[in-house]
């Protein structure tokens, strides 16, 4: 039975055996990451809901770049639930292993949302659909 997260203005199910933790960084921004078992995270962060998309995204992908010079990154687009997600597919190099990381974000009347999951790919072939279906049940509850 799948375990929820119910705060930052969002409701959403995830794996029970997978580790949650809630951050508060001030200015009104929170943000809640999601760790499986292996190298898997699920990190969404709340910002306010006049924030720009694309100054997150240029940050996130700044601190990607600061960690892993080689990346290629893919823009996305992509529809869940009914709603529009725009964002960013990356791949990176660490410790001799591909990582893909997905960037993408969302807004409501309350909220600017952007959603960063990651994982070695070998796991992320296996997460993906947990990553999808954790977005999904956010969606689905705004």
């Amino acid at each position: 039975m799948p375990a929820v997260f119910e705060q930052l203005g969002v409701r959403f199910e995830y794996p029970d055996n997978w580790a949650i933790d809630r951050l508060e960084e001030g200015q009104g921004d929170e943000q809640v990451v999601v760790t499986s078992p292996n190298t898997a995270f699920w990190h969404l962060s709340r910002h306010p809901a006049d924030s720009e998309i694309e100054p997150l995204f240029d940050e996130a992908l700044a601190a990607l770049r600061t960690e892993y010079q080689d990346m290629e990154v893919v823009p996305a687009n992509e529809e869940l639930e009914g709603h529009a997600l725009c964002g960013f597919d990356v791949q990176f190099i660490c410790l001799d292993l591909t990582n893909t990381c997905r960037l993408r974000a969302f807004k409501t009347p309350e909220a600017t949302y952007l959603l960063l999951c990651q994982a070695e790919d070998r796991e992320f072939a296996q997460v993906n659909l947990v990553f999808s279906a954790m977005l999904a049940s956010v969606l689905r509850n705004l």
